[in-house]
C-alpha cells in the first residue's frame, strides 16, 4: 500500500501564473505546467539561496524529495526557455502558510480566514466569481467586462500594463484598503 500524499507548504501564490515568448502566438505554443511545490521549491532553493535541507524543512517534506522536486522545476523552466514554451503554473496539493513570504500581486499578504493554513487542491481553486463581473486594473482604474474562462490575473491592462484583478474580489479589496490608508 503506497504512503498518504502529504500536501506541501507553500508560502503563496504567484502574481503571474503564465509566461510565453514574446512573438508567439499562444495557440502554437507547446505548454510545460510547472506546479506550485515546483515553483515554491526554485523560489526557496534559487530566490532565497537555502540550503535543501532548510527550504525541505520549510515545505514539510523530507530532503531527498526536496531535491527531487527542484530538479523537475529545473528541467521544466529549462525547456521552456531553451525550446521556447509556454510556461503555466498551476495545480499540486499544496498548503498555503498565510505568514509566509509575499508572492502576491503587489506585495501584499494574503490573511486567510479558514485560519493559519488552508488546503489547496490544483491552482487557485475556490476563487471562482461566476461569469459576469468586470477585471480592474489596481494601478489606472481601467475596467473591463470578465470574460468566462480567462483569469482576470492573466490579463493585461491596455492602458499601463499592469496585471488586471477581478473586481470585488479578495485582492481587489486589499488594494482599495491599501489605497484608502495611504491617503
Amino acid at each position: 500500500m503506497p504512503r498518504p500524499f502529504c500536501p506541501r507548504r507553500i508560502g503563496g501564490f504567484p502574481s503571474s501564473s503564465y509566461f510565453r515568448p514574446e512573438r508567439a502566438h499562444p495557440s502554437q505554443l507547446e505548454e510545460i505546467t510547472l506546479t506550485l511545490d515546483e515553483l515554491e521549491a526554485i523560489r526557496l532553493a534559487d530566490l532565497e539561496g537555502l540550503y535543501q535541507e532548510e527550504a525541505a524543512e520549510r515545505m514539510g517534506i523530507s530532503r531527498p524529495t526536496f531535491g527531487r522536486i527542484l530538479d523537475a522545476a529545473r528541467r521544466k523552466v529549462a525547456e521552456a526557455i531553451v525550446l521556447g514554451k509556454a510556461l503555466k503554473i498551476e495545480g499540486g496539493a499544496v498548503e498555503v502558510e498565510a505568514s509566509g513570504p509575499l508572492l502576491e500581486p503587489g506585495g501584499f499578504r494574503c490573511r486567510r480566514r479558514e485560519g493559519p493554513k488552508m488546503q489547496e487542491r490544483g491552482a487557485f481553486s475556490g476563487q471562482g466569481m461566476g461569469a459576469g463581473g468586470f477585471c480592474v486594473c489596481p494601478k489606472c482604474g481601467y475596467r473591463k467586462p470578465h470574460q468566462a474562462g480567462v483569469r482576470c490575473m492573466d490579463e493585461r491592462c491596455p492602458q499601463c500594463g499592469s496585471v488586471m484583478v477581478r473586481e470585488g474580489s479578495y485582492h481587489h479589496r486589499l488594494i482599495e484598503e491599501r489605497k484608502k490608508g495611504g491617503e
